[in-house]
């Protein structure tokens, strides 16, 4: 199965896939896994949104789905609901990322938390503990959802961009950390227009 956690730019990082018969389409990563491996967890932080429904979209493809409510902060609960639903993860996409464009002078210490909470702490405990199951299995690969704002810093998206510069950090380490079980990687996709 292949668990996709998704937050503020979980549809943006698209890719295009093919249904077999010619079609094209475009999806986001835990997406495009989703027409190549038919079992998926989807994981949103909020259940409204005005994006289209993750799960929906993968249930139209004819796969099969399940949808995992993460209201609040990801922590062991969402793992623990994950395993519960499944009987291991063989893919794990960290597809979460905020960062409000604003002058560093004004971010509040409240929207710093929450950026690195979201784009770090949040990838990272899902990240080390799916790791380490993966690791005492089969093993399996988690990909994390960077940002070319990590590699090439901007102004006025500092919080956001030090935040993808330490998720790429930790891809390294824990990709050396629990190899050759586990692959971890980052995509590091530019800005969308």
């Amino acid at each position: 199965p292949v668990l996709g956690a998704s937050g503020a730019e979980g549809g943006s990082a698209a890719r295009t896939a093919s249904d077999g018969g010619g079609a094209r389409f475009a999806l986001s990563p835990p997406l495009s896994l989703a027409v190549m491996c038919g079992i998926v967890g989807v994981v949103r932080r909020r259940a409204q949104r005005t994006a289209p429904d993750p799960a929906a979209l993968i249930a139209e493809l004819d796969r099969a789905v399940t949808a995992l409510a993460a209201d609040g902060p990801i922590g062991d609960r969402l793992i623990e609901t994950a395993y519960a639903a499944f009987p291991h993860v063989d893919v794990l996409v960290n597809n979460a990322g905020m960062g409000p464009r604003m002058p560093s002078h004004e971010v509040s210490e409240q929207l710093f938390d929450s950026v690195v909470n979201l784009n770090f702490k949040g990838p990272f405990r899902l990240a080390s503990q799916i790791a380490k199951r993966m690791a005492d299995g089969d093993g399996g690969s988690i990909i994390n959802m960077s940002s070319t704002g990590a590699l090439m810093p901007l102004p006025e998206v500092v919080p956001y961009g030090s935040s993808k510069a330490a998720l790429n950090a930790m891809s390294v380490s824990l990709a050396a950390e629990y190899a050759p079980k586990v692959r971890i990687n980052t995509i590091s996709p530019g800005p969308f227009l």
